[in-house]
């Protein structure tokens, strides 16, 4: 379980800002899908971990209380036998009364140390799937950036090709280019609101920074600061 907690840690901690650099700069979503992969694998085996140790838990907690009920009939049983002048069966049932306490408080050392690696199983889930579900929001966001950068740059490709027909000598040609040019500027201009639109969005969900530091203050002016 330690190593499983080791690996999600790593990937909760992952710097999604450089992520989503990469696939900028590449121009490509492989290194967030990637992500997103290895993020839904490891939710996978860390819900598998997470309902064994769970289950774990639950089964101690019943053992326990077994026990208990029967450190209580022996404890009255030992009474009974005393007030019975029964030295020697009080004696035999205080022998099994000291091993079933024993056996007690192990279960209690088990039950503590399960109880403290489940939270941190259901932590690490609820964090991990919080993670799965900002990248998937962001991935698309990218791929909707990425492909009016690739919509923009057609058209830039479209308009050398006009600037060639323009300069040809011919009328027409020239009429249907300057024709063709208006529809461009205007698809242009649409994509490019678009884009400023979808750019203000990305600003916003990698602002993470500014939205963690508030909750930090807000967290330390409740007295909720760890």
């Amino acid at each position: 379980m330690a190593s499983l907690l080791e690996k999600v840690s790593t990937l909760i901690s992952a710097n999604l800002h450089s992520l989503v650099d990469q696939a900028l700069k590449s121009n490509s979503l492989a290194v967030i899908d990637q992500y997103i992969r290895q993020v839904e694998d490891h939710l996978e085996n860390l819900g598998d971990a997470t309902a064994t140790v769970g289950g774990e838990v639950k089964s101690i907690k019943r053992r326990l209380h077994d026990q208990e009920q029967k450190e209580d009939e022996l404890d009255r049983a030992i009474d009974a036998f005393l007030m019975e002048g029964n030295e020697e069966t009080a004696t035999a049932a205080q022998s099994k009364l000291n091993s079933t306490q024993r056996l007690i408080e192990t279960y209690k050392e088990q039950l503590t140390r399960l109880q403290a690696e489940y939270r941190k199983l259901l932590d690490a889930k609820v964090k991990l799937e919080a993670r799965l579900a900002t990248m998937k929001q962001e991935r698309e966001e990218l791929q909707a950036l990425l492909e009016l950068a690739k919509s923009k740059e057609t058209a830039v490709e479209a308009m050398k090709g006009l600037d060639d027909l323009m300069g040809s000598g011919d009328t027409d040609i020239s009429r249907i280019a300057q024709s063709i040019y208006a529809r461009l500027d205007k698809a242009t201009t649409a994509t490019e609101m678009r884009a400023a639109s979808l750019d203000e969005q990305i600003d916003q969900v990698l602002d993470r920074g500014v939205i963690d530091s508030q909750l930090a203050e807000r967290k330390k002016r409740l007295g909720l600061s760890e």
